[in-house]
Protein backbone atom coordinates (compact mmCIF):
# COMPACT_ATOMS: atom_id res chain seq x y z
CA UNK A 1 0.00 0.00 0.00
CA UNK A 2 1.53 3.17 -0.86
CA UNK A 3 1.68 5.77 1.33
CA UNK A 4 -1.86 7.99 -0.62
CA UNK A 5 -3.58 5.05 -0.26
CA UNK A 6 -3.18 4.59 3.85
CA UNK A 7 -6.02 4.76 5.67
CA UNK A 8 -4.30 8.19 7.59
CA UNK A 9 -4.13 9.97 4.31
CA UNK A 10 -7.79 9.83 3.52
CA UNK A 11 -9.40 11.71 6.66
CA UNK A 12 -12.71 12.53 6.31
CA UNK A 13 -14.61 15.00 8.50
CA UNK A 14 -18.59 13.24 9.01
CA UNK A 15 -21.28 14.68 11.59
CA UNK A 16 -21.22 12.56 14.84
CA UNK A 17 -24.68 10.69 15.06
CA UNK A 18 -23.46 8.94 11.84
CA UNK A 19 -21.26 7.27 13.69
CA UNK A 20 -22.49 4.21 15.69
CA UNK A 21 -20.44 2.08 18.29
CA UNK A 22 -19.29 -1.51 17.76
CA UNK A 23 -20.86 -3.72 20.78
CA UNK A 24 -17.58 -5.19 21.82
CA UNK A 25 -15.29 -2.75 22.97
CA UNK A 26 -13.48 -4.12 25.70
CA UNK A 27 -11.38 -0.82 26.74
CA UNK A 28 -12.94 0.63 29.27
CA UNK A 29 -11.78 4.10 30.33
CA UNK A 30 -12.42 5.47 33.70
CA UNK A 31 -14.07 8.78 34.39
CA UNK A 32 -11.02 11.14 35.44
CA UNK A 33 -9.48 9.65 32.05
CA UNK A 34 -12.12 10.72 29.68
CA UNK A 35 -11.93 14.32 31.21
CA UNK A 36 -8.41 13.70 30.55
CA UNK A 37 -9.48 12.98 27.11
CA UNK A 38 -11.89 16.10 26.85
CA UNK A 39 -9.35 18.49 27.99
CA UNK A 40 -6.99 17.30 25.72
CA UNK A 41 -8.97 17.76 22.40
CA UNK A 42 -9.85 21.43 23.85
CA UNK A 43 -6.35 22.06 24.07
CA UNK A 44 -4.66 20.37 21.64
CA UNK A 45 -7.15 19.95 18.61
CA UNK A 46 -8.31 16.80 17.54
CA UNK A 47 -4.98 15.21 16.89
CA UNK A 48 -6.06 11.61 16.30
CA UNK A 49 -8.78 10.16 13.95
CA UNK A 50 -11.87 7.73 14.90
CA UNK A 51 -11.66 4.53 12.87
CA UNK A 52 -14.79 3.19 11.21
CA UNK A 53 -16.07 0.78 8.86
CA UNK A 54 -18.30 1.40 5.91
CA UNK A 55 -21.11 1.08 8.00
CA UNK A 56 -19.25 3.44 9.91
CA UNK A 57 -19.36 1.22 13.22
CA UNK A 58 -16.79 2.55 15.25
CA UNK A 59 -13.48 0.37 15.06
CA UNK A 60 -11.37 2.12 17.44
CA UNK A 61 -11.84 6.01 18.91
CA UNK A 62 -14.75 5.10 21.07
CA UNK A 63 -14.18 7.10 24.08
CA UNK A 64 -13.00 10.17 21.43
CA UNK A 65 -16.33 9.58 20.11
CA UNK A 66 -17.95 9.60 23.23
CA UNK A 67 -16.63 12.67 24.13
CA UNK A 68 -17.03 14.38 20.83
CA UNK A 69 -20.54 15.08 22.27
CA UNK A 70 -20.01 17.88 24.90
CA UNK A 71 -20.99 21.40 23.65
CA UNK A 72 -17.29 22.38 24.31
CA UNK A 73 -15.70 19.59 21.72
CA UNK A 74 -18.76 19.67 19.75
CA UNK A 75 -18.45 23.58 19.06
CA UNK A 76 -14.68 22.81 18.07
CA UNK A 77 -15.87 21.14 14.71
CA UNK A 78 -19.53 22.18 14.33
CA UNK A 79 -20.60 18.71 15.40
CA UNK A 80 -18.09 16.87 12.60
CA UNK A 81 -15.53 14.45 14.18
CA UNK A 82 -12.15 13.52 12.07
CA UNK A 83 -12.67 9.67 10.88
CA UNK A 84 -10.17 7.39 9.00
CA UNK A 85 -12.07 3.99 7.13
CA UNK A 86 -10.35 0.69 7.54
CA UNK A 87 -12.33 -2.30 4.97
CA UNK A 88 -12.22 -5.53 7.65
CA UNK A 89 -12.90 -8.68 5.90
CA UNK A 90 -15.30 -9.75 8.57
CA UNK A 91 -16.44 -8.85 11.88
CA UNK A 92 -13.57 -10.94 13.38
CA UNK A 93 -10.85 -9.13 11.91
CA UNK A 94 -12.72 -5.76 12.70
CA UNK A 95 -12.46 -7.43 16.70
CA UNK A 96 -9.03 -7.99 16.14
CA UNK A 97 -8.18 -4.30 15.33
CA UNK A 98 -10.21 -2.88 17.86
CA UNK A 99 -8.10 -5.39 20.32
CA UNK A 100 -4.59 -4.00 18.34
CA UNK A 101 -5.40 -0.20 18.19
CA UNK A 102 -6.18 -0.63 22.16
CA UNK A 103 -3.18 -2.82 23.10
CA UNK A 104 -0.78 -0.99 21.23
CA UNK A 105 -1.12 2.10 22.90
CA UNK A 106 0.18 0.39 26.09
CA UNK A 107 0.45 1.81 29.29
CA UNK A 108 2.11 4.36 31.14
CA UNK A 109 5.33 3.28 32.92
CA UNK A 110 5.36 4.10 36.38
CA UNK A 111 9.39 5.13 36.40
CA UNK A 112 8.61 7.25 32.77
CA UNK A 113 5.52 9.21 35.33
CA UNK A 114 7.65 9.25 37.61
CA UNK A 115 10.63 11.36 35.65
CA UNK A 116 8.11 13.21 34.12
CA UNK A 117 6.77 14.54 37.22
CA UNK A 118 10.16 15.06 38.05
CA UNK A 119 10.75 17.14 35.34
CA UNK A 120 7.68 19.39 36.05
CA UNK A 121 8.84 19.82 39.68
CA UNK A 122 12.18 21.38 38.38
CA UNK A 123 10.97 23.51 36.06
CA UNK A 124 8.47 24.91 38.55
CA UNK A 125 4.93 24.18 37.44
CA UNK A 126 2.58 24.22 40.82
CA UNK A 127 1.65 21.23 41.87
CA UNK A 128 -1.99 22.42 41.27
CA UNK A 129 -1.21 22.71 37.73
CA UNK A 130 0.19 19.22 37.54
CA UNK A 131 -3.26 17.84 38.88
CA UNK A 132 -5.07 19.51 36.96
CA UNK A 133 -3.80 19.08 33.65
CA UNK A 134 -2.77 15.30 34.09
CA UNK A 135 -5.85 14.60 35.92
CA UNK A 136 -3.97 13.59 39.25
CA UNK A 137 -4.47 13.12 42.62
CA UNK A 138 -2.27 15.15 44.63
CA UNK A 139 -1.04 11.60 46.28
CA UNK A 140 -0.53 10.39 42.84
CA UNK A 141 1.95 13.62 42.33
CA UNK A 142 3.73 12.92 45.68
CA UNK A 143 4.16 9.27 45.55
CA UNK A 144 5.21 9.87 41.80
CA UNK A 145 7.82 12.56 42.76
CA UNK A 146 8.93 10.49 46.13
CA UNK A 147 10.26 7.50 43.58
CA UNK A 148 12.46 9.40 41.89
CA UNK A 149 13.84 10.73 44.94
CA UNK A 150 12.67 14.20 45.46
CA UNK A 151 13.08 15.01 48.83
CA UNK A 152 9.09 15.13 50.43
CA UNK A 153 9.60 18.27 52.41
CA UNK A 154 10.33 20.40 49.24
CA UNK A 155 7.41 18.37 47.08
CA UNK A 156 4.74 20.41 48.95
CA UNK A 157 5.03 23.86 50.04
CA UNK A 158 2.22 25.61 51.06
CA UNK A 159 0.45 22.96 48.72
CA UNK A 160 2.60 23.65 45.65
CA UNK A 161 5.76 22.15 44.65
CA UNK A 162 9.38 23.78 45.54
CA UNK A 163 12.59 24.78 43.41
CA UNK A 164 14.33 24.77 47.17
CA UNK A 165 16.68 21.39 46.71
CA UNK A 166 18.83 20.46 44.00
CA UNK A 167 17.62 18.96 40.87
CA UNK A 168 19.12 15.69 40.15
CA UNK A 169 21.48 15.43 37.26
CA UNK A 170 20.65 13.17 34.28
Amino acid sequence: MSRDNQPISKVTWLPRDELKPNGYNPNKVAPPELELLKISILEDGWTQPIVINPDHEIVDGFHRWTISEDKDVSALTDGYVPTVMTEPSNGEHQMMSTIRHNRARGTHLVLNMAEIVQTMIEAGVPNSEIQARLKMEKEEVVRLALRVGVPHTEIVKNGEFSNAWEPSSR
